[in-house]
């Protein structure tokens, strides 16, 4: 496996709760990796030490390691807004900035002077609208507040504004619990095209979703891993009966 993301005897505590026991793990480059797994179990805990979201919740401690490209992101020497940068955050609802459709887009780019002047800041806010699908609805509207936009516009509006720093990895934190159908169909869509470009983890609690965009599949269960494999491999033939019995509905 070409692994993008490698995670080493990985524990983490919540004050003396521990919420992750000895995980490791590889994460596929230019994959969906799907972590599924009832409710409490850790998925989106897990999620969060893959761009260090986790430090920003008080009382976490954290040992082990998380490399990206072969880097230990906790490593001292490590900027955590770089980790940032290339791990982007795709949240379970959607928070624009209160600012313009078009500020929102620019925000990243600009904090890390991503290009050179006006047009080409103007070229890429079009080129990552367009990406995620949006550019069609709000390119007459661009200097409206985000805010005026639908629940689903504005969770496309986030994706375009974190591919616009350009990040390897996307990570999807239930990214479509809070849309309705037709527009959780449209993130779908656009997490299995960019999967050409992009290394993808989303946490989803609903099975069928699952199925639908997982390549590769992480099951869950009271903070450890159970079980990790190609998807085909763990629907068809799971390898654990805790893996078996979620599968049937019984967990």
């Amino acid at each position: 496996m070409d692994a993008h993301i490698q995670v080493k005897n990985l524990n983490v505590y919540y004050g003396k709760q521990q919420a992750l026991k000895d995980v490791n793990i590889e994460i596929p480059k230019n994959q969906i990796t799907v972590i599924m797994g009832p409710s409490g179990c850790g998925k989106t805990t897990l999620l969060k030490t893959f761009n260090r979201f986790l430090e920003l919740t008080e009382g976490t401690q954290l040992t082990g390691e998380v490399l990206v490209d072969g880097k230990n992101i906790y490593d001292r020497d490590v900027d955590v807004t770089e980790v940032r940068k290339v791990v982007g955050l795709l949240a379970q609802r959607p928070a624009p900035l209160p600012m313009s459709i078009y500020d929102n887009v620019l925000y990243g780019m600009n904090i890390h002077r991503m290009k050179k002047d006006r047009k080409e800041y103007k070229d890429a806010v079009r080129h990552y609208l367009e990406i995620a699908g949006l550019w069609e609805e709000v390119h007459n509207r661009l200097h409206d507040p985000a805010t005026s936009l639908s629940i689903g516009q504005q969770q496309r509006l986030c994706l375009a504004r974190g591919l616009a720093v350009e990040p390897e990895i996307i990570l999807g934190d239930e990214p479509t619990s809070a849309l309705d159908p037709i527009s959780s169909q449209n993130i779908e869509s656009r997490l299995i095209e960019l999967k050409q470009q992009y290394t993808t983890v989303i946490v989803t609690h609903t099975l069928r979703q699952a199925k639908r965009l997982g390549d590769y599949v992480i099951y869950m269960y009271l903070g450890e891993v159970i079980e990790a494999g190609p998807a085909k491999d763990v629907f068809n033939n799971p390898q654990h009966e805790r893996t078996r019995a979620y599968l049937e509905g019984q967990i």
